[in-house]
């Protein structure tokens, strides 16, 4: 044809960062497995024969889910800072994220003492207590491998090896922090909200 223009053979397509698919691989599996967790859960509320049971030894933990929450939005300010090159205020807020994180899985581990030790409630106690332990502590098993990841990653920016070019990486790593974050929104509500 006269005048039409030339279209390329091929059309350029640039393929997704390999590490974020497989961030998004990971949590929608996962998601898939806390989906589990949480029907099972649900399923079993309730149907306890002895106690003791979800009203009578269940506190919600706003404290500690302000401070996981918040997280979310200290671990998005590192890696802003991260993407600026500003290494001191990106460690601050990566450790700042840490020290968050911690407190709630300190806060846990203080909610597991108090419920084994002055309740009576375990694993084996009832169906409660046994879907109680198998939700909270998947999701308390998800912060602690989140944690040991973030306390490698801030390790080695103290060491002087993390620098702005590792910002891509970092920001992959913080969605499986915010993910966490996600997860416990819907474990505080089935758990301590509607369970109860």
């Amino acid at each position: 044809m006269i005048g039409a223009a030339a279209v390329p053979d091929t059309v350029a397509w640039p393929l997704p960062d390999r590490g974020r698919v497989a961030m998004y691989g990971l949590i929608a599996a996962e998601a898939a497995i806390f989906t589990i967790f949480v029907v099972a859960y649900l399923f079993y509320v309730g149907k306890s024969l002895v106690g003791p049971l979800p009203n009578e030894v269940l506190h919600a933990p706003v404290f500690l889910t302000i401070c996981l929450l918040s997280s979310s939005l200290t671990i998005h300010r590192a890696v802003a800072a991260l993407r600026r090159a500003r290494m001191r205020t990106f460690e601050l807020w990566w450790a700042f994220t840490i020290a968050l994180g911690a407190v709630f899985l300190g806060g846990t581990a203080r909610e597991w003492h108090h419920l084994i030790y002055d309740q009576g409630l375990t694993v084996r106690t009832n169906l409660f207590g046994t879907s109680y332990y198998s939700l909270v502590g998947l999701h308390a098993f998800h912060v602690t491998v989140g944690l040991l990841g973030l306390l490698t990653v801030l390790l080695l920016g103290l060491g002087g090896r993390v620098g702005q070019e590792h910002t891509e990486r970092l920001d992959v790593l913080s969605l499986y922090w915010h993910f966490v974050d996600a997860v416990w929104i819907v474990v505080f509500t089935v758990v301590y909200v509607i369970g109860r």
